[in-house]
Formats: structure tokens, C-alpha cells, sequence
């Protein structure tokens, strides 16, 4: 007697392109995640270059050295092509909307990092952070209302609950008072700013590569911060190798890193859920801080992590995250 061993449905259903497409969307969180985790040192960098610098004048060197870096890796790119036979130097060509859509990435990316500086002068650092922390709210209104996005009950469901916890994080030390009202608003303003830059940034990936967006976005932010730091600071550049160091190590890690691995997955996630993705930032930020500040965490902001997690958990396998286009270069 012989026993046929028949495959379940869902092993049928399994097919290697199913097995593929599920392998990338792994990888691609995880380089999400690697994404994040770059970002969240920028508080730590910013902190330590600013001993030395102002806000704006930290942001121009992030931008200018951020440029020579990739600048220097396009170059190398370019030479290695033309000398290449296996790859041939294809080059890019730019319409007048591209252009426009690169220029105005550039200035929201700018207008982010400087409003959000500016907040931290005028109000509380917790409320700085919460309400740049509203990003998911504006990016997903912005993409419903203008760009005809859809998002269905579950990820609206995850990116609240992520949300709530990114509130928790920073609610022992909220201050409410007409005396932070211009702080609030920059704090605002910058989520907003930010909100615009990851969907123009989505928009320019169905043709330019991460490494060319943020070149261009490093290249524009250090001419547009250059005569701000000339008129509102005395410090231009660091003046010890300590200074440097923090300095270089935000371009490095946080610009062409972070940066750029968030571009490269707007490919393959929706702007909104990247937002909902970046609440992670501030959860890494305070577990840093804590490591190496020895600042104290709460049991209060241990449960607002775990809620953070739990709101992305609710969000990824929804309609409004992942995008039909496979993830690419």
C-alpha cells in the first residue's frame, strides 16, 4: 500500500516568486531598521558638536561634508564605470520637473532639520520632540488629500497606536504654556516639512537613486544653511579634532547612511509607513542616551516602547505600507 503525501494549501500557494517577494520585504525592514538606528544617533552627534557650534552651523557641516563624501563616491563610481566593460557609464538625464521636484526636496529636507534646531531654542526638548513626532499624521493626510494615497482601518489603527507610544516617551517632561507656543510651532512646522520631504523623496525614487537624491539634498542644504549660519552664529567650523569627529560621524552615519538607506526604501514602502517606521528614532535615541549619558528611563518609557513596536507591528502587513514596485537601487 502506498500513501500519497499530498502538499498543503499553503505550501501550494508558496511559489518562489511568493518566496522572494516575502525574502525582500524581510530585507528590506531590516535595512529600514538599519536606517533608524543610524538616524537616532544624530541627537547623540548633534549634542556633542554643539559644545562648540550652533544648531545651524552642526546642519551646514552635516551638508557640506555629507556632499564631499557622497561627491568623492560618485566620483569613484563614475571612474570605476568608464574603465569598466561589463558595466557601461549610463548617464542620467534631467527634465525641468525633476529639477524642481530635487530643488524642493533639498529645501524641506533644510527646512526640516533647521525648524526643528530652532524649536529646541524655544521650547522644551520633550515637546520639540513630540511634535515633530505628528510626521505619520501630516504624511498621510498630505498623501490622501493630494496624491490620491489610500490607507485602510489597520495601518490608520498601528500608525495611532505608534503614535500614542511616541507621546509616552516624552509625557513626564511635557510643559504646556503660552510661553512655548513659537517653539511648538516650529516644532510643528518641522513635521510638516518633514512630512513633504518623504513623499517627494517617494516620488523621486521611481527614477533617481538614493545615492543622487542625497546628494543633491546635501548639496542644496549646505548652500541654503551657509549665509543662515553667516548672519545668526559666530562659529562657522569646529575648532578641536573632538568637534570634527562628532561632525564627521553625523554626515557619515546619519546623513549618507540613514539617509540614504530611507531613500532606498521608499522604493519599496510607502512614504506613511516610513514615518510610521522613523517613531522608532526616538525610542533608539533615549535607549542611547541612557547607554552612553546615563540619562533615566522610566518604567513609563519602557511601556511607551513597547506600544511604539506594537503600533508598527500593526502596520506592516497592511494596505498603505508596502507598494506593488519591488524594491530597487
Amino acid at each position: 500500500m502506498t500513501i500519497e503525501l499530498k502538499p498543503s494549501q499553503e505550501q501550494i500557494e508558496e511559489t518562489p516568486g511568493a518566496i522572494a517577494q516575502r525574502l525582500q520585504g524581510s530585507i528590506g525592514l531590516i535595512s529600514l531598521f538599519i536606517a533608524i538606528f543610524a538616524l537616532s544617533f544624530a541627537a547623540i552627534f548633534i549634542r556633542l558638536s554643539e559644545r562648540e557650534l550652533g544648531p545651524v552651523a552642526t546642519i551646514f557641516n552635516r551638508f557640506w561634508v555629507a556632499t564631499a563624501i557622497l561627491g568623492l563616491g560618485n566620483l569613484f563610481k563614475t571612474l570605476s564605470e568608464r574603465h569598466s566593460h561589463d558595466s557601461p557609464l549610463q548617464k542620467q538625464h534631467y527634465t525641468s520637473s525633476d529639477l524642481l521636484l530635487l530643488l524642493a526636496m533639498s529645501v524641506f529636507f533644510s527646512s526640516t532639520l533647521i525648524t526643528w534646531a530652532w524649536s529646541l531654542t524655544q521650547t522644551s526638548v520633550a515637546n520639540s520632540n513630540l511634535l515633530h513626532n505628528v510626521t505619520p499624521l501630516f504624511t498621510t493626510a498630505i498623501g490622501w488629500l493630494f496624491l490620491s494615497q489610500s490607507f485602510d482601518g489597520r495601518f490608520l489603527i498601528g500608525m495611532v497606536v505608534a503614535i500614542s507610544g511616541s507621546i509616552l516617551i516624552g509625557l513626564g517632561d511635557l510643559h504646556i504654556g503660552s510661553d512655548n507656543f513659537t517653539g511648538d510651532s516650529l516644532a510643528m512646522l518641522s513635521a510638516v516639512f518633514s512630512a513633504a520631504n518623504l513623499l517627494t523623496v517617494e516620488k523621486l525614487r521611481a527614477k533617481f537613486s538614493a545615492t543622487t537624491i542625497l546628494l543633491w539634498c546635501s548639496f542644496v542644504g549646505a548652500v541654503l544653511t551657509f549665509p543662515i549660519v553667516l548672519l545668526t552664529e559666530d562659529v562657522l567650523f569646529p575648532s578641536s579634532s573632538a568637534g570634527w569627529l562628532a561632525i564627521i560621524a553625523q554626515a557619515l552615519v546619519c546623513q549618507v547612511v540613514g539617509q540614504s538607506l530611507q531613500a532606498y526604501n521608499l522604493k519599496g514602502f510607502s512614504s506613511g509607513f516610513v514615518a510610521v517606521f522613523l517613531l522608532v528614532d526616538p525610542v533608539i535615541t533615549a535607549i542611547l542616551a541612557w547607554i552612553i549619558f546615563s540619562e533615566e528611563l522610566s518604567p513609563l518609557n519602557w511601556l511607551a516602547f513597547s506600544v511604539v513596536l506594537a503600533g508598527i507591528y500593526i502596520a506592516k502587513p497592511s494596505q498603505g505600507s508596502d507598494k506593488v514596485t519591488p524594491l530597487g537601487s
